[in-house]
């Protein structure tokens, strides 16, 4: 049986092969991956083309690249519907379970955003991200810098960029289910700050039935205004909504405060059982929990004219690996 993960990547590059009108090659392929938010490399590409090539569901045509074979076209059709509903929430739930950070043992993987910035803009860029997590607006300040050429992690970078991979705040499912609490990532969304304090979400997007990270949507639409609140208190960040059932609230809370102690923070409340958090209605029986996201300093460099390709609930990451920035 094929992973989850693989064969979501097999369809979207099946996806891309059907709209070509010409063979295409790994290199073409990987790059229009990375468009599409997938941290996949030529090398990753190659990998998964030999599959669908042992599958008759693409053809291969000497150097000049792949085309999809009418099996192939049959097998994407069937998969395409399915497929675009539960992207984002099948990605969110895999990286859940592979979360295993230990909150008292200070060790195990964590899950990551990823953003890519041309090295031309490595100093401004390095100058915004420091500014804003010294400002706590992510919810830890330790990122990881990864260079051009790279694999590791799972993360590609294509020439002449460089990666930022910052802790993602769905990190804190996994926590909370590591410790025996099913918490369950709902929305993506703004959050209006005044006086430096949440007042209510203005506009939210359902993690279940989208293909697309609602923060990723967010931050290309520049709805943020990260800057505007570290400087005067009053703005729009990027949070998220999970809730948890209200029996385990209290434990949550335990669990949360201690992940304080692991540099892990930026949880804004947790909600009375059954009841409206910020707006945002919750189920009877469950507790909701908003998280102030660690995308907010990838959003304040993108407001700060930066271009940046940002990659939310991208892979998981050893947390010790993970540094300070200077």
């Amino acid at each position: 049986m094929t992973d989850p993960n693989v064969q979501r990547k097999l369809i979207e590059i099946m996806r891309i092969i059907s709209k070509s009108d010409k063979p295409l090659g790994a290199r073409l392929i990987a790059d229009e991956l990375q468009n599409r938010g997938y941290a996949i490399g030529e090398r990753a590409v190659r990998y998964h083309l030999r599959i669908l090539d042992e599958r008759g569901f693409t053809k291969k045509h000497g150097y000049i690249g792949r085309t999809i074979t009418d099996l192939g076209q049959k097998e994407l059709n069937d998969a395409l519907i399915s497929d675009r509903l539960d992207l984002v929430i099948t990605r969110i739930e895999e990286l859940v379970y592979k979360t295993t950070y230990d909150l008292r043992e200070k060790k195990g993987n964590v899950i990551v955003n990823v953003s890519v910035i041309d090295k031309r803009d490595y100093e401004k860029a390095m100058d915004v991200l420091k500014y804003a997590i010294d400002a706590g607006i992510s919810i830890s300040p330790r990122i990881r810098v990864v260079d051009e050429d790279s694999e590791e992690d799972d993360i590609f970078v294509p020439d002449g960029k460089f990666a930022i991979a910052n802790v993602c705040s769905i990190t804190y499912d996994g926590i909370l289910l590591k410790n025996g609490i099913p918490s369950t990532p709902l929305y993506g969304g703004l959050m209006q700050m005044e006086a430096h304090k949440p007042v209510s979400f203005v506009d939210i997007i359902g993690y279940s039935g989208t293909s697309i990270d609602p923060i990723k949507i967010f931050i290309n639409r520049r709805s943020t205004s990260v800057l505007d609140y570290i400087e005067s208190g009053t703005g729009k960040l990027l949070a998220n909504m999970r809730h948890v059932p209200g029996s385990a609230r209290e434990k949550a809370r335990e669990v949360m405060e201690l992940a304080k102690e692991s540099e892990i923070g930026g949880y804004l409340a947790i909600g009375e059982t059954g009841e409206d958090v910020f707006s945002v209605p919750l189920e009877k029986g469950k507790a909701g929990i908003p998280v102030i996201v660690g995308s907010n300093a990838i959003a304040a460099i993108a407001e700060a004219g930066i271009p940046v390709k940002a990659y939310p609930v991208s892979t998981i990451m050893d947390y010790n690996i993970m540094k300070r920035l200077e």
